[in-house]
C-alpha cells in the first residue's frame, strides 16, 4: 500500500475507495507532525483539504498555495500536487466525485464558515456520515458560497524565471531590484518585465509582495511575532508590513490569527 513521509520518493495517500464503487463522498482524518511531506501525487475525485488545525503548504507544478488553519483548499481530480506541513496539522479531507456549481477545475484557498467547518469534521471524521444525502447538500450548497482567498503564487514555466521565484521563495528577505535579476538571468529588463508578466499574470513588484505575505502566514500560523515576521519577509518596517498584510487579507496579522500563541 501506498506510503505517506517525510523523505523524497513517497506517494500519495490513501484514497478512499474507487470512482466507480464510492459513495458521492467519502472522508479522511489525519494528522501531521511539522515538516511533513506528502510527495507529488493525484486524485481521481476532486478533493476538499481542510486545514482544521496548522499551516499547510501546496505545491504544484503551477502554482503554491498557503493554507491557514480554519481555511481550505479545493483540489480538482486529476491535479498533480505536493503537500507540506509548516506546522503540526490536522488535515480532513472529503473526496467527492462531482465538482459543487462555480469550482470546476481551478484549484484555489476557499474560506471555511462554521457550518462547512462541521460537515467537513463530520465527514472526515465518520465513515457513515459519508452516505448521509442532508450532509452531501450541506457540503455543495457551502462550497459554492465559500469565498475564494487571495494565497495563491503562479509558477513561470521558462527556468530562468522559476530561478528568480525560486529564489524569493527561499528568501523573502531578497531584495534585489528588477534591473539586478535581469543582469543575473541575462535578460535586458524590457523583456524581462514582458517575460514574467506573461507567465504569471503578475508583475514582478507584485508577484514578490503575494511570495512575502504566504511566507508571513505560514509565519505567523507557526507562532512567530508580528515584529519578527515583518522583518524576515523583508518588510523595511512593521507599519508597512500591517499595511500590506490587511490590503490583501483585509484585516491585521492580529485579527487574522486571533486566538494567539
Amino acid at each position: 500500500m501506498p506510503k505517506e513521509g517525510n523523505r523524497a520518493g513517497t506517494v500519495a495517500p490513501p484514497e478512499p475507495g474507487s470512482p466507480g464503487r464510492s459513495p458521492l463522498v467519502r472522508g479522511l482524518a489525519s494528522d501531521h507532525p511539522a515538516g511533513h511531506v506528502i510527495e507529488t501525487h493525484a486524485h481521481s475525485t476532486h478533493q476538499v483539504i481542510h486545514a482544521a488545525s496548522g499551516i499547510l503548504r501546496v505545491t504544484s507544478e503551477t502554482a503554491v498555495w498557503v493554507v491557514p488553519p480554519g481555511r481550505a483548499i479545493w483540489m480538482p481530480a486529476g491535479r498533480p500536487h505536493a503537500l507540506y506541513c509548516h506546522t503540526e496539522v490536522a488535515l480532513r479531507t472529503v473526496y467527492l466525485r462531482a465538482a459543487p456549481p462555480g469550482l470546476g477545475d481551478a484549484c484555489r484557498v476557499c474560506s471555511v464558515s462554521p457550518l462547512l467547518r462541521e460537515v467537513l469534521l463530520r465527514l472526515a471524521g465518520d465513515p457513515a456520515a459519508a452516505g448521509n444525502p442532508h450532509l452531501q447538500a450541506l457540503l455543495f450548497e457551502e462550497l459554492a458560497a465559500s469565498e475564494a482567498l487571495p494565497l495563491t503564487l503562479p509558477h513561470p514555466a521558462d527556468p530562468r524565471l522559476r530561478r528568480l521565484t525560486a529564489a524569493l521563495l527561499a528568501d523573502p528577505q531578497d531584495s534585489r531590484s528588477l534591473a539586478a535579476w535581469a543582469g543575473v538571468l541575462g535578460l535586458s529588463q524590457r523583456n524581462l518585465i514582458r517575460r514574467f508578466r506573461a507567465e504569471t499574470g503578475l508583475t514582478f513588484r507584485e508577484w514578490r509582495r503575494q511570495a512575502r505575505l504566504l511566507a508571513a502566514l505560514e509565519r505567523l500560523g507557526a507562532g512567530r511575532p508580528v515584529t519578527a515576521v515583518a522583518f524576515e519577509v523583508g518588510y523595511d518596517s512593521v507599519s508597512a508590513f500591517i499595511a500590506a498584510f490587511r490590503e490583501t487579507l483585509g484585516c491585521t496579522p492580529g485579527r487574522y490569527f486571533p486566538t494567539g500563541r
